[in-house]
């Protein structure tokens, strides 16, 4: 392998920084609301409805809220991860009542 020098990796983190920007713009498009939110740090977090809930949300936080790292993000936007095997393996932290997003999963 060769070296990987510092203008690709800074590449390959815009790249990643704008993918996961995108691809939550396009999730809160599709479910609008203020129910769950949904963070990847460092680059983004959205608030989102889920279907058949109401959102009565009105200030501050959720009490949904849903992280994970962006490569694991990335996954579940593209399809190639399905939320059950995230939660099963601990690669997202999901807390409150609403925090399932198997239903607007994959974004892609």
């Amino acid at each position: 392998m060769g070296h990987v020098t510092n203008v690709e990796r800074r590449a390959t983190m815009d790249a990643h920084a704008a993918a996961v920007r995108t691809s939550l713009a396009l999730l809160a498009t599709r479910h609008p609301g203020r129910l769950v939110e949904v963070r990847v740090p460092p680059w983004g977090a959205v608030q989102i409805g889920v279907p058949g809930v109401a959102s009565v949300h009105r200030r501050g936080t959720p009490p949904n809220v849903v992280e994970c790292d962006p490569v694991t993000w990335l996954a579940l936007a593209d399809g190639t991860l399905s939320w059950a095997d995230a939660v099963a393996a601990h690669r997202v932290s999901a807390s409150g009542a609403h925090a399932e997003l198997g239903d607007v999963l994959p974004v892609a």
